[in-house]
């Protein structure tokens, strides 16, 4: 086992503007992080700062590989590596430390503080069920020996089984109890370099190895409760000084002349109740939500976009938002007997959300099951943050300008229907986002489908007086000019969602797929949209290929807001007209959220004719190859018009407004508990219909969709309906 870990980093000044090289190190015992300007200062006990780790938070950025933060004492400390290798090393050491001293913290927060008394006498019961249980292990050798027939063999032997696992599970108590028993008084947080041991250099940063798998300790052949649990004393190595070409090179910075905590005498015994810097200013965010003009991420590559901050707010300020709303129209009972459809619609949730402070210790509770860069897509997250609406009806949103997208077809040339399927495609992400504050749809279920349509607005002045339905097609129960959609959850693992539009009129249509990747940033939840989607118009056979932005849930310990990241591309093989967009991620310091970029290129051409840059969510602009300047979408302006859904009553059991009405239900009436209970019986269904598709060797069809290489395609689309009828 071992205690400390040592090595250069970067770390961001306010004070220079940049980054400065600094000595650190990692004392895992005292959960204390302290730097120094040089190794040799180190030596000397000359500290310059330290960041203390007890309810500490790591954040990363999914788009940079060498940054890290930690957050704690409501400060934010942003820290570079070398590579990618060597902040995975500093990453892992740095959350077996915080994952350590997790307990105090929670002691703290609680009022009770244990005792080693408590320890000892939890570590004796625990010691004597053990003993108990091994000799039952004995009692069933004997049982299976003198058992004759194969069927109580076979009963006595999962007994068995069962307790080898209790067995296992109470040693890995008992090392977990000598670990947190050993952590009440933790040793000294301050690195007192051995006198008579000659240090090592080495190229890499020196990394004892952490306390043991439990599992592993356990399966020695001592009992747990005799095995040495705390300090040890381990010999420290170095890391060279970087080269002038590596990151976060130079000399080391000089000292600052300014009064500070490092300058005065600190006994060797003590952790320092708060993190401190020689200069506060220049450490770390002092405000969350601070702007400045130079940003870390700049000084990077000064060429490059900006690159996504996993510690960002939307508010300057914590302010809950209004939540009026009213019951009534959470379901379909505004409706009247001659309305078909569903009076509920996702506008409904507008103003809704809430701070998750009052919540913060669910949070905190998940984030201890998580580590950084986990895969999310198994994690159950807690109820409070859905948004009262499947993911699968989130999709709908791509359509909330359904007028934009038939468009495409009426456009006369090439041109013109490129720039028009960048249009919309920009035009299709605000409507997603209803507030200020992130909520997470619901999962789909396997095999859960939604059904919708938008009737266009008319161009004259009165509305139609009657409109004939089309029999075929994903919705039939619309008419022959309104855009309809489909979407179904195809896949559980991993969760595969596709969708499909058209318009029968303009003979136009959409086919999609994506694949979710959730990812655990820190401070933030990163989603890869893995898919693509083709935008086909059928009377001049082009098909328009393009891509999907990545998502990021930011601030999920105050006020959660969602950014979108990325490059995506379209491009329509036939024309040979492309586009490339851009969405850039807020920076550490300065700069704007929800930043857009694009550029439309003519076939063989790298010059673009059209350059487009604004917000996703506002005002987006073009500038033409002509020098003419114009405002090519602006959200702010433009009405969303809403999807119509048939009535709860007329649905399918499995479409989604249906499947989780009560969920639904429970959310609008602030019943998380019901709400639950609601979700976890969905959920316990679609598992039990998993074990018996396998137990009678079924593998899952789908409904609607189907798979084709890399893509799943609808069954029926019109270009396939109007094929058949040509014939």
């Amino acid at each position: 086992m071992a205690s400390i870990m040592e090595g250069p980093l970067s770390k961001w000044t306010n004070v220079m503007k940049g980054w400065q090289y600094r000595w650190f190190v990692l004392d895992y015992n005292a959960g204390l992080l302290s730097y120094y300007t040089s190794k040799d200062k180190m030596m000397r006990g000359s500290r310059r700062g330290c960041v203390r780790l007890r309810g500490a938070v790591i954040g990363i950025d999914d788009e940079d590989d060498s940054t890290f933060t930690i957050t704690v004492d409501q400060k934010t400390f942003h820290f570079q590596a070398r590579d990618a290798d060597e902040r995975e090393k500093w990453i892992h050491a740095l959350e077996g430390t915080i994952l350590r001293h997790t307990l105090q913290l929670r002691e703290a927060e609680t009022g009770f503080v244990p005792s080693v008394q408590d320890f000892d006498k939890k570590l004796a019961e625990a010691d004597a069920y053990l003993q108990i249980l091994i000799d039952q292990l004995k009692l069933f050798d004997e049982k299976i020996k003198d058992c004759k027939e194969d069927e109580s063999r076979r009963k006595i032997e999962n007994l068995k089984e069962t307790t080898c696992s209790m067995v296992e599970s109470i040693k890995h108590c008992i090392v977990l109890l000598q670990i947190a028993k050993s952590t009440i008084n933790p040793v000294d947080g301050i690195y007192q370099p051995p006198l008579d041991t000659p240090v090592d250099n080495t190229t890499m940063p020196t990394q004892t190895t952490l306390p043991t798998d439990a599992s592993q300790v356990c399966k020695t052949d001592q009992r747990p409760s005799t095995l040495p649990v705390g300090p040890v004393v381990t010999v420290m190595g170095s890391l060279q000084t970087p080269t002038p070409n590596s990151t976060g090179s130079g000399p080391s910075g000089p000292s600052s002349g300014v009064a500070s905590p490092a300058h005065i005498p600190i006994p060797s015994h003590s952790v320092p109740d708060f993190s401190y810097s020689s200069s506060e200013d220049e450490f770390y965010d002092a405000d969350e939500f601070y702007q400045s003009s130079t940003s870390p991420k700049h000084c990077i590559d000064p060429s490059g976009p900006p690159a996504a901050s996993p510690l960002t707010n939307e508010e300057t300020a914590l302010k809950r938002p209004d939540t009026t709303e009213s019951l009534n129209s959470s379901m379909s009972n505004g409706t009247t007997d001659a309305d078909p459809f569903d009076s509920h619609d996702d506008r409904d949730d507008d103003g809704e959300g809430e701070s998750v402070e009052e919540h913060k210790s669910v949070i905190m509770h998940l984030l201890s099951q998580v580590r950084l860069g986990m895969d999310l897509t198994k994690v159950v997250l807690p109820t409070f943050i859905l948004e009262r609406r499947s993911l699968l009806e989130m999709y709908a949103d791509f359509f909330a300008h359904p007028d934009l997208f038939v468009s495409i077809a009426e456009q006369p040339e090439p041109r013109e229907r490129m720039v028009q399927v960048v249009k919309w495609y920009l035009s299709a992400f605000h409507a997603g986002r209803k507030g200020s504050v992130a909520k997470k749809p619901y999962n789909p279920i396997l095999g859960e489908v939604f059904y919708c349509h938008w009737d266009l607005p008319s161009e004259t002045e009165e509305p139609p007086t009657h409109t004939e339905t089309v029999s075929d097609g994903p919705v039939p129960w619309s008419s022959a000019t309104s855009v309809r959609f489909v979407a179904e959850q195809v896949s559980h693992h991993p969760p595969i969602s596709a969708f499909y539009a058209e318009c029968l009129s303009k003979k136009i249509q959409f086919n999609a797929h994506i694949w979710t990747k959730s990812k655990f940033l820190g401070m933030s939840i990163g989603v890869h949209n893995i898919g693509q989607g083709c935008v086909s118009c059928l009377e001049h056979d082009e098909h328009y290929i393009l891509t999907f932005p990545n998502g990021y849930g930011r601030s999920i310990l105050t006020v959660p807001w969602v950014e979108l990241g990325g490059e995506c591309n379209i491009s329509c093989s036939k024309s040979g007209y492309s586009a490339n967009i851009v969405f850039h991620t807020k920076p550490f310091y300065g700069g704007k959220k929800h930043r857009i970029t694009a550029e439309i290129f003519s076939p063989n051409d790298k010059k673009s004719f059209c350059s487009i840059e604004g917000e996703w969510n506002g005002v987006m602009y073009a500038k033409w190859a002509t020098g003419e300047n114009t405002v090519f979408i602006d959200t702010k302006k433009m009405g969303i018009i809403k999807k119509k859904v048939r009535k709860l009553e007329d649905q399918l059991d499995y479409e989604s407004r249906r499947l989780w009405r009560d969920v639904t239900l429970n959310l609008k009436l602030k019943d998380i508990d019901a709400a639950t209970e609601a979700k976890h019986r969905l959920e316990e269904k679609q598992r039990a219909e998993a074990r018996e598709r396998k137990e009678n060797e079924q593998q899952w069809e789908t409904r609607l969709f189907h798979e084709d290489g890399e893509c799943w395609v609808y069954d029926e689309p019109l270009l396939k309906r109007l094929a058949s009828q040509r014939h």
